[in-house]
């Protein structure tokens, strides 16, 4: 056994997401992104086959896909309302990281494992901003599953998925903790 790193396990007992909308400016410099990427990129990964690909977002590009979710909403018809929660997710985006599952055609590592892989760094990305000092929030959104949008926004291909868009920013005001699961509820020891 290695030794306990009590600072990691201290922070890990606390972490936790605030609402992106609730961020504020300044975001990471560059400098500082790109080492969050460096850590976040340290991710189960079986067979080395990089099953992802990232996608850097700054405040042009949420003028984009604010647009871009506005126009698709209305192609599909949708309410007022559906219309106004799509944009509204990126009207007020600041900096995030679109983490797109791309899996490799592969004899020997199933699909699932390639997309938990994407699952993985998406947490890990989420993990690394909070404990470089700012706030962080991994979400979706309605307009991240639509086939035809994610194509437009970000290029995917049919194979590809947006794992998720982690929005990185100075935290707003503190939250309280939400309810966190008991694991006397949750896990199973053993089989019997």
């Amino acid at each position: 056994m290695s030794d306990r790193n009590q600072p990691a396990l201290d922070f890990l007992a606390t972490r936790l997401s605030q609402p992106a909308k609730m961020f504020d400016d300044p975001v990471p410099a560059r400098a500082e992104l790109e080492e969050i990427l460096r850590l976040a990129l340290r991710v189960p990964d079986h067979g080395k086959l990089e099953p992802w690909r990232l996608i850097v977002l700054e405040r042009a590009d949420f003028t984009r896909l604010a647009d871009l979710a506005e126009a698709r909403a209305k192609e599909l018809g949708a309410d007022p309302e559906k219309i106004e929660k799509g944009r509204g997710q990126f009207d007020r985006g600041r900096l995030a990281v679109a983490v797109i599952s791309s899996p490799k055609a592969s004899d020997k590592i199933p699909l699932a494992e390639q997309v938990l892989s994407a699952g993985a760094l998406c947490m890990n990305l989420l993990t690394v901003a909070c404990a470089a000092g700012w706030g962080a929030n991994w979400l979706s959104g309605w307009p991240a599953h639509d086939e035809v949008f994610r194509a437009r926004a970000f290029g995917c291909t049919a194979d590809e998925r947006v794992a998720g868009i982690v929005h990185i920013a100075t935290p707003g005001r503190s939250f309280p903790d939400r309810p966190r699961p008991d694991p006397a509820r949750v896990v199973q020891w053993g089989l019997g």
